[in-house]
């Protein structure tokens, strides 16, 4: 048996939000780095680059196990496109939770329903929380609605400009009855001169079946119509 399709739905929104890039600024490495940090980055906004990159996405439930990897592109003239280049694992998996990421992303991005989920104040209160141990200011997240898009967590956010590292927290709201609590892990990094996700962890408590988890990672081949040269 799989968790239940409605939190492959969850993922997919949560991958369609992309965040741009920020400019740099020296500011001192203190505590006080944290609310400048996060002014920054609030000031700043989100921002949709148009891509091209291959994904791959895994999930495992038990003992069903399933991958997939496909080259995916989006531009606003467009929407978000996607094509299978190669598959294994569980059937089940792949058609129940892999494809539906994907097909629930183009549906979001079609719709123009990106915005339910992006790191603005329009969904979040933001509060700076000092520097953590790694020297990453800490910014903690407080959804204004309990919607299983938004995340009841943490920003951390690099001191000396204000640009996101990763997003970790629970879902404000579980996607059914059967799933008790999600868990996500969203990073960022800086590729071709704007920051951009690059990977997403979820790890669900399901009702009976117990825990299970998807990963989605990408490799940029353009952005803003640019070819991305990897090191």
């Amino acid at each position: 048996m799989l968790p239940n399709p409605r939190l492959a739905s969850v993922a997919a929104l949560l991958m369609a939000a992309v965040v741009g890039g920020r400019v740099r600024a020296m500011v001192p490495n203190t505590a006080e780095s944290a609310e400048h940090s996060m002014r920054q980055f609030v000031a700043k906004g989100d921002a949709v680059h148009p891509y091209k990159a291959m994904r791959r996405l895994e999930a495992r439930n038990g003992e069903n196990v399933g991958w997939l990897e496909a080259a995916t592109d989006y531009a606003p003239a467009t929407g978000f496109r996607y094509t299978i280049t190669s598959e294994g694992g569980s059937e089940r998996v792949r058609n129940r939770v892999l494809r539906a990421v994907l097909e629930g992303e183009r549906d979001l991005v079609a719709k123009g329903e990106m915005a339910r989920s992006t790191l603005e104040p329009s969904n979040y209160e933001f509060q700076p929380a000092g520097v953590d141990a790694d020297g990453l200011a800490k910014v903690l997240l407080s959804p204004k609605r309990k919607e299983q898009v938004l995340i009841d967590g943490a920003l951390f956010l690099r001191p000396v400009d204000g640009e996101p590292v990763r997003v970790q927290g629970r879902l404000a709201k579980s996607p059914s009855f059967w799933i008790k609590s999600v868990d996500v892990i969203r990073t960022y990094d800086r590729i071709g001169g704007v920051v951009m996700p690059v990977a997403l962890e979820s790890t669900a408590q399901v009702r009976i079946l117990g825990e299970a988890t998807l990963k989605i990672t990408l490799n940029y081949s353009e952005i803003d119509g640019r070819p991305v040269t990897h090191r």
